[in-house]
Protein backbone atom coordinates (compact mmCIF):
# COMPACT_ATOMS: atom_id res chain seq x y z
CA UNK A 1 0.00 0.00 0.00
CA UNK A 2 1.32 3.44 -0.94
CA UNK A 3 2.13 5.61 2.08
CA UNK A 4 3.65 8.66 0.37
CA UNK A 5 3.90 10.52 -2.92
CA UNK A 6 6.95 12.48 -4.05
CA UNK A 7 6.18 15.24 -6.55
CA UNK A 8 8.53 17.07 -8.86
CA UNK A 9 7.53 20.73 -9.16
CA UNK A 10 8.53 22.38 -12.46
CA UNK A 11 6.38 20.99 -15.24
CA UNK A 12 4.53 18.71 -12.82
CA UNK A 13 2.61 21.01 -10.49
CA UNK A 14 3.74 24.39 -11.88
CA UNK A 15 3.40 25.23 -15.58
CA UNK A 16 6.96 26.50 -15.95
CA UNK A 17 8.77 24.50 -18.64
CA UNK A 18 8.40 27.17 -21.33
CA UNK A 19 9.67 29.84 -18.95
CA UNK A 20 12.71 27.75 -18.04
CA UNK A 21 13.51 27.08 -21.69
CA UNK A 22 13.33 30.78 -22.52
CA UNK A 23 15.42 31.81 -19.49
CA UNK A 24 18.12 29.26 -20.35
CA UNK A 25 18.09 30.27 -24.01
CA UNK A 26 18.56 33.93 -23.11
CA UNK A 27 21.29 33.04 -20.61
CA UNK A 28 23.16 30.90 -23.12
CA UNK A 29 22.97 33.72 -25.68
CA UNK A 30 24.29 36.18 -23.08
CA UNK A 31 27.29 33.88 -22.63
CA UNK A 32 27.87 33.39 -26.36
CA UNK A 33 25.93 30.21 -27.19
CA UNK A 34 23.04 30.03 -29.61
CA UNK A 35 20.97 27.03 -28.57
CA UNK A 36 17.58 25.96 -29.91
CA UNK A 37 14.51 25.55 -27.74
CA UNK A 38 14.48 21.83 -28.54
CA UNK A 39 18.11 21.35 -27.47
CA UNK A 40 17.30 22.99 -24.15
CA UNK A 41 13.98 21.15 -23.75
CA UNK A 42 15.83 17.82 -23.78
CA UNK A 43 17.61 18.93 -20.60
CA UNK A 44 14.78 20.58 -18.68
CA UNK A 45 14.40 18.72 -15.40
CA UNK A 46 18.08 17.88 -15.27
CA UNK A 47 20.14 19.76 -12.72
CA UNK A 48 22.48 22.45 -14.01
CA UNK A 49 25.41 20.41 -12.65
CA UNK A 50 24.79 17.92 -15.48
CA UNK A 51 23.12 20.25 -17.99
CA UNK A 52 25.74 22.99 -18.33
CA UNK A 53 28.63 20.70 -19.41
CA UNK A 54 26.53 19.66 -22.41
CA UNK A 55 26.59 23.23 -23.72
CA UNK A 56 29.88 24.64 -22.39
CA UNK A 57 33.41 23.29 -22.16
CA UNK A 58 35.07 22.66 -18.81
CA UNK A 59 37.33 25.67 -19.46
CA UNK A 60 34.35 27.94 -20.13
CA UNK A 61 32.55 26.74 -17.02
CA UNK A 62 35.69 27.24 -14.97
CA UNK A 63 35.82 30.86 -16.15
CA UNK A 64 32.21 31.91 -15.71
CA UNK A 65 29.93 29.21 -14.24
CA UNK A 66 29.04 31.11 -11.04
CA UNK A 67 28.30 34.26 -13.04
CA UNK A 68 26.20 32.28 -15.55
CA UNK A 69 24.14 30.60 -12.83
CA UNK A 70 23.65 33.90 -11.00
CA UNK A 71 22.60 35.64 -14.23
CA UNK A 72 20.11 32.90 -15.08
CA UNK A 73 18.69 32.78 -11.55
CA UNK A 74 18.16 36.53 -11.37
CA UNK A 75 16.66 36.63 -14.88
CA UNK A 76 14.22 33.83 -14.05
CA UNK A 77 13.12 35.34 -10.74
CA UNK A 78 12.74 38.82 -12.20
CA UNK A 79 11.08 38.13 -15.56
CA UNK A 80 9.44 34.70 -15.40
CA UNK A 81 8.61 33.61 -11.86
CA UNK A 82 5.98 36.31 -11.23
CA UNK A 83 3.83 35.13 -14.15
CA UNK A 84 3.90 31.38 -13.48
CA UNK A 85 0.79 29.46 -12.43
CA UNK A 86 0.05 26.08 -10.94
CA UNK A 87 -1.65 23.54 -13.14
CA UNK A 88 -5.41 23.27 -12.50
CA UNK A 89 -6.62 21.19 -9.54
CA UNK A 90 -3.22 20.75 -7.86
CA UNK A 91 -4.61 21.71 -4.46
CA UNK A 92 -7.56 19.35 -4.89
CA UNK A 93 -5.22 16.50 -5.81
CA UNK A 94 -3.03 17.14 -2.78
CA UNK A 95 -6.10 17.35 -0.52
CA UNK A 96 -7.26 13.97 -1.80
CA UNK A 97 -3.86 12.41 -1.21
CA UNK A 98 -3.83 13.77 2.36
CA UNK A 99 -7.46 12.64 2.90
CA UNK A 100 -6.31 9.14 1.96
CA UNK A 101 -3.73 9.32 4.77
CA UNK A 102 -0.63 9.64 2.62
CA UNK A 103 2.36 11.92 3.05
CA UNK A 104 3.46 14.36 0.36
CA UNK A 105 7.02 15.41 -0.45
CA UNK A 106 8.28 17.86 -3.04
CA UNK A 107 11.61 16.96 -4.66
CA UNK A 108 13.07 19.47 -7.08
CA UNK A 109 16.28 20.74 -8.62
CA UNK A 110 14.95 24.23 -7.79
CA UNK A 111 16.40 26.36 -5.01
CA UNK A 112 14.67 26.38 -1.59
CA UNK A 113 13.49 29.96 -2.10
CA UNK A 114 11.73 29.00 -5.34
CA UNK A 115 10.14 25.91 -3.79
CA UNK A 116 8.53 28.07 -1.12
CA UNK A 117 7.18 30.41 -3.80
CA UNK A 118 5.83 27.45 -5.78
CA UNK A 119 4.07 26.03 -2.71
CA UNK A 120 2.32 29.35 -2.17
CA UNK A 121 1.54 29.67 -5.87
CA UNK A 122 -0.18 26.27 -5.89
CA UNK A 123 -1.83 26.85 -2.51
CA UNK A 124 -0.31 23.67 -1.04
CA UNK A 125 2.00 24.89 1.72
CA UNK A 126 -0.24 23.39 4.41
CA UNK A 127 -0.43 20.01 2.63
CA UNK A 128 3.26 19.29 2.03
CA UNK A 129 5.05 17.21 4.67
CA UNK A 130 8.57 17.95 3.42
CA UNK A 131 10.58 19.24 0.49
CA UNK A 132 14.04 18.68 -0.89
CA UNK A 133 15.90 21.21 -3.03
CA UNK A 134 19.14 21.38 -4.96
CA UNK A 135 21.06 22.96 -2.06
CA UNK A 136 20.48 19.88 0.11
CA UNK A 137 22.18 17.32 -2.10
CA UNK A 138 25.54 16.68 -3.73
CA UNK A 139 24.08 15.82 -7.15
CA UNK A 140 20.75 16.80 -8.66
CA UNK A 141 18.48 14.87 -10.99
CA UNK A 142 18.94 12.44 -12.70
CA UNK A 143 21.10 11.25 -9.81
CA UNK A 144 19.21 9.70 -6.93
CA UNK A 145 20.21 12.19 -4.23
CA UNK A 146 17.03 14.31 -4.26
CA UNK A 147 14.66 11.33 -4.23
CA UNK A 148 16.77 9.62 -1.55
CA UNK A 149 16.66 12.71 0.65
CA UNK A 150 12.88 12.87 0.21
CA UNK A 151 12.59 9.24 1.31
CA UNK A 152 14.62 9.98 4.44
CA UNK A 153 12.54 13.08 5.23
CA UNK A 154 9.35 11.06 4.80
CA UNK A 155 10.46 8.82 7.65
CA UNK A 156 12.59 6.27 5.85
CA UNK A 157 9.64 4.61 4.20
CA UNK A 158 10.28 1.53 2.13
CA UNK A 159 10.62 2.58 -1.53
CA UNK A 160 7.87 0.06 -2.34
CA UNK A 161 5.45 2.25 -0.36
CA UNK A 162 6.26 5.46 -2.27
CA UNK A 163 5.35 6.74 -5.73
CA UNK A 164 7.23 9.51 -7.52
CA UNK A 165 5.36 11.80 -9.94
CA UNK A 166 7.29 13.84 -12.48
CA UNK A 167 7.29 15.11 -16.04
CA UNK A 168 10.76 14.18 -17.29
CA UNK A 169 12.99 11.17 -17.73
CA UNK A 170 15.26 12.74 -15.08
CA UNK A 171 12.51 12.37 -12.47
CA UNK A 172 12.04 8.71 -13.44
CA UNK A 173 15.80 8.03 -13.39
CA UNK A 174 16.21 9.62 -9.95
CA UNK A 175 13.31 7.58 -8.57
CA UNK A 176 14.59 4.35 -10.16
CA UNK A 177 17.97 4.84 -8.47
CA UNK A 178 16.03 4.62 -5.20
CA UNK A 179 13.77 1.74 -6.29
CA UNK A 180 10.72 4.03 -6.26
CA UNK A 181 8.00 3.53 -8.88
CA UNK A 182 7.22 6.51 -11.09
CA UNK A 183 4.19 8.03 -12.74
CA UNK A 184 5.07 10.44 -15.50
Amino acid sequence: MVKAVIFDIDGTIIDSVGAHIDAWKRTFAHFGKQVSDEEIRRHIGEGSDDMLPVFFSAAELHCFRPELERYRGELFKREYLPSLKAFPKVRELFERIKYDGKKIALASTAQAEEINIYKEMAGISDLVDCSVCAEEVAESKPHGDICGAALRKLGKLSPAKVISIGDTKYDAEAAARNNVCTIG
